[in-house]
């Protein structure tokens, strides 16, 4: 059977997206592969968030073109946001491309594939005329959110994304999303709660709930119900699924906090003392030029009000520095607010104008040059603080879910935290997929190094 090699770009919802289009391809017979040189079909499931990343992936693919000179019957596809984005254009301006899938669609890849390898058959027994055929599909499908739902799980895997969701109404004006996830449209709890549940008869432990801006979960489709947002009333629903030990959720956004989510944190215990909340800017000014929706001691007052909850919470965040007409009295907010926090990690954009967004119009673009030295400004600080969060844990024994080998050395295993830190040890295959305490010998401020003696 043909062989598929899958390459994903970006977030952790276009890896759960990747995993369905395997799942299908699988159950069609189709062999994954990591080898692209051995590969029938190459797919790229591609991301828009940053041009990086979009460059990325079309360097890959211009590359990937040679191997047709040895392969001519070989089926090249970008899939998802790109895809979304660009439509037609990928097949035009890359002469090898056969398939483009859009974020809507992932489940027809599998038809679309077979449908390829068909007329590529077909030319070669010279049934029909060898005359270039693609096939682009990034039209919207009422439904679509119901779709990816099902799970290749790995020998002992105790952990697994459940998409919740699809699309964003936020529309921030640097981003893209709305534009190639569509609006919001959210899945049934009793769907969900099914998945988890078997889920967890397969070996799953742990839980991660995807959206978009997942805590806004729901809001077109169901009530409140005593106060609680749907969201909230999700989390409950899967928290009482039994044999879950842990539950988590990415990624929200600060005004879908209410008092009921900010509870949750401390009247539900397999929900798990971590949050990533986006901040973006410190600045008043460019939080409302981002059309984020609140304001930086707003920010500041719901981090004081999760940790209040949930003394033992870890926060992580998303900082954009260089967002167009940032001056250097607003950066100065944003380092003040950073500081303020305290995060424990945090992922710093450069910000990157994206078609089609208000952002990519506005004045007062920054200089990649002011934006590198801004970018180099709030790392150190988040290093700072990484380093000492890490050291707070020094010492202590902690609670972890072995996930299997460090992807930076095989002779090593890794676990999470319910902080959601790595923590590195040394150990053995009957430790991967189990619960248990380490106690923490060093810290390197983004993972942790734990004392094998204790196992």
């Amino acid at each position: 059977m043909p062989k598929v090699f899958l390459k994903t770009y970006g977030c952790q919802m276009n890896e759960r997206d990747s995993e369905q289009v395997a799942r299908m391809l699988v159950a069609r017979g189709h062999v994954m592969t990591p080898h692209e040189k051995e590969a029938d079909v190459v797919l790229l499931n591609t991301c828009s968030v940053r041009d990086l990343a979009e460059q990325k992936a079309l360097g890959k693919m211009g590359l990937l073109g040679r191997l047709r000179a040895n392969k001519p019957e070989m089926i090249f596809g970008f899939l998802g946001c790109m895809a979304q984005s660009r439509g037609e254009e990928l097949v035009r301006d890359i002469g090898h491309v056969d398939l483009v899938v859009g974020t809507q669609k992932f489940h027809k890849v599998a038809d679309y594939v077979e449908e390829l390898l068909e007329r590529k058959r077909a030319v070669r027994e010279q049934l029909m005329d060898d005359a270039r055929f693609s096939i682009v599909d990034v039209a919207e499908e009422a439904g679509s959110q119901e779709t990816i739902r099902e799970h290749v799980l790995k020998p002992k895997q105790a952990t697994a994304f459940v998409s919740i969701m699809q699309g964003c109404n936020m529309h921030c004006t640097f981003c893209i999303v709305p534009s190639t996830r569509g609006a919001e449209r959210s899945r049934g709890i009793a769907e969900i709660v099914r998945e988890v549940e078997e889920l967890v008869a397969r070996g799953v432990k742990e839980v991660t709930l995807l959206g978009q801006i997942v805590n806004l979960f729901g809001r077109h489709e169901l009530e409140k119900v005593g106060g609680k947002s749907p969201f909230v009333q999700l989390l409950e629903a899967v928290h009482a699924v039994e044999g879950l030990r842990r539950l988590r959720f990415t990624s929200p956004h600060p005004i879908g906090f209410r008092e009921d989510l900010v509870n949750a944190f401390a009247e539900l215990p397999k929900l798990m003392p971590h949050v990533h909340l986006p901040m973006q800017s410190g600045s008043d000014r460019i939080l409302k030029a981002m059309h984020r929706g609140y304001t930086a001691e707003k920010y500041f007052a719901l981090t004081e009000k999760l940790r209040a909850a949930r003394p033992d919470i870890a926060m992580t965040t998303d900082v954009i520095v260089g967002f167009p007409g940032e001056t250097d009295e607003d950066f100065t907010a944003t380092r003040e607010l950073v500081e303020r926090v305290g995060f424990d990690n945090a992922f710093i954009f450069r910000y990157s104008p994206r078609r089609d967004t208000p952002a990519a119009e506005m004045g007062e673009q920054v200089s990649e040059a002011v934006k590198e030295e801004r970018n180099k400004e709030i790392l150190r600080l988040i290093d700072a603080s990484a380093i000492a969060k890490g050291e707070e844990l020094v010492g202590k024994t902690v609670e972890i879910l072995c996930e299997g080998r460090s992807r930076t050395n095989e002779d090593r295993l890794m676990g999470r935290s319910p902080g959601n830190k790595i923590v590195i040890f040394d150990g053995g295959e009957r430790h991967i997929g189990e619960f248990f305490d380490v106690r923490i010998e060093h810290s390197s401020g983004f993972s942790l190094y734990a004392d094998p003696a204790v196992l």
